[in-house]
């Protein structure tokens, strides 16, 4: 073998890599797996494998929950007005109309009247892409009157939380009022025995969380959903001590009693029927 014969180096060719079309890949916010987008599609937007549940918009809720083609929404046209003038980094009045613009939404909940296989419900879903689903008067207003039309018409209620930001800073005291009225709006509801059924999403928070979110007769919670009325940092650094692992989850709750049922997405549809049918 010719050992002194050989090249000083050995040529590469590098081969240039076409690069991965956007949008077809997903990261877990968990887990850090990436999934492929028809995959997490096709899993209700849960990861396949730690089983984390994406935050989703109203319409994919809606979608998964009512029956094809029977969802009528109600009370589109309210949209919030700016009764405090509120000024900051950004004006109320601006940042309404960007999210209007980015989610397709007039405000952070829909609410309509549809089928659950086949069973007549009255819905309402918050949703967290308008102003982190924080309550205004409109919020509160749309789900009043979607409450107030299940009790004339003797149907379920359902309202699917999916709300971080509590009540709505920007319209102060017109914010507040909608922990009172939605309140009252269920004990009607209930007083006329009819059902209501709370479901928490992540996150479920604050002024939300304190009126109408934990007043159902079966309240349900998606899996490690965030669920309280102030996060638990700002908890710990107000009473100084480490809180419990998996403080202010879903499964915490459960095992302490604040919800019925921790469902994963894919069983929602069918858990809903059920109560709905039994109850």
């Amino acid at each position: 073998m010719a050992l002194f014969g050989k090249p000083k180096s050995t040529p590469v060719r590098i081969i240039k890599r076409k690069e991965m079309p956007e949008g077809l890949w997903t990261k877990c916010e968990d887990c850090g797996e990436i999934i492929y987008n028809k995959t997490l599609e096709e899993n209700l937007l849960v990861c396949p494998r730690c089983q984390y549940h994406f935050s989703i918009g109203s319409d994919r809720r809606i979608t998964q929950i009512i029956d094809e083609g029977t969802f009528v929404e109600r009370d589109h046209d309210l949209i919030s007005l700016d009764p405090l003038s509120f000024r900051g980094p950004k004006n109320y009045a601006d940042k309404v109309v960007e999210d209007r613009r980015n989610t397709g939404l007039p405000d952070a909940v829909v609410t309509g009247e549809g089928k659950i296989n086949g069973h007549d419900v009255v819905l309402g879903v918050t949703d967290s892409r308008f102003m982190m689903g924080s309550m205004g008067s409109v919020v509160g207003e749309k789900l009043s009157l979607a409450i107030e039309e299940a009790t004339r018409s003797g149907r379920p209620a359902i309202i699917v939380s999916g709300s971080g930001g509590g009540a709505r800073m920007q319209e102060g005291m017109f914010s507040l009022m909608q922990m009172a009225k939605t309140s009252a709006a269920l004990a009607r509801h209930h007083k006329a025995e009819l059902l209501f059924i709370s479901v928490l999403t992540d996150p479920t928070m604050a002024g939300v969380l304190a009126s109408f979110a934990t007043l159902g007769d079966v309240i349900l919670a998606e899996p490690r959903a965030l669920i309280g009325f102030t996060g638990p940092r700002v908890i710990e650094q107000t009473i100084r001590q480490k809180l419990p692992p998996g403080f202010q989850r879903s499964e915490f709750l459960l095992e302490h009693g604040m919800v019925d049922a921790i469902v994963h997405r894919k069983q929602l549809k069918s858990t809903l029927a059920q109560l709905v049918a039994y109850l």
